[in-house]
């Protein structure tokens, strides 16, 4: 299994992500993915990050691959595509996530695009979370807003 702990060597999955920027967690836990899971980053990378690089520039990475403890530490569901490697939320510090979601949903292949936690007219609020999954690519657009609940989501950007 490799391992996505600081001081190891550097995995270059493509030309701009490593496996650990794809691992990187504040989590107090292990967060290695195994083998599968890094064919998966590795394809997400491909498929959708580095076009979206290629357009505006540098792409932040605040999650990726997930192993079981991290995902719960953070409150996910336990069928998140994060666990699978299938997912990263991103953002990018030339745009606004609403834009970045609208050229993603407009130019790229993807399963699920969600615009989360966005304020309209705060441009740096919220992330993008793009997933892809070989074989399945839905198209799923959706917009996550926080409600009094908890997340609330709706149909489109």
């Amino acid at each position: 299994m490799p391992d996505c702990q600081e001081g190891f060597p550097v995995v270059q999955l493509t030309k701009h992500f490593s496996l650990e920027e794809m691992c990187h967690t504040n989590q107090p836990y292990p967060n290695a993915p195994s083998q599968v899971e890094v064919t998966s980053l590795r394809i997400l990378c491909e498929r959708v990050l580095e076009p979206i690089r290629a357009e505006f520039g540098p792409v932040l990475v605040n999650s990726g691959y997930r192993g079981s403890k991290v995902n719960a530490a953070v409150g996910s569901s336990d069928k998140s595509q994060h666990r699978k490697g299938e997912a990263a939320d991103i953002e990018c510090p030339a745009v606004s996530n609403s834009v970045l979601a609208k050229w993603i949903r407009d130019n790229l292949e993807f399963d699920q695009l969600i615009l989360e936690a966005y304020k309209p007219g705060v441009p740096g609020s919220g992330w993008v979370h793009v997933s892809y999954r070989s074989g399945r690519l839905r198209k799923s657009v959706l917009t996550m807003t926080m409600g009094s609940h908890g997340p609330v989501y709706t149909q489109g950007i």
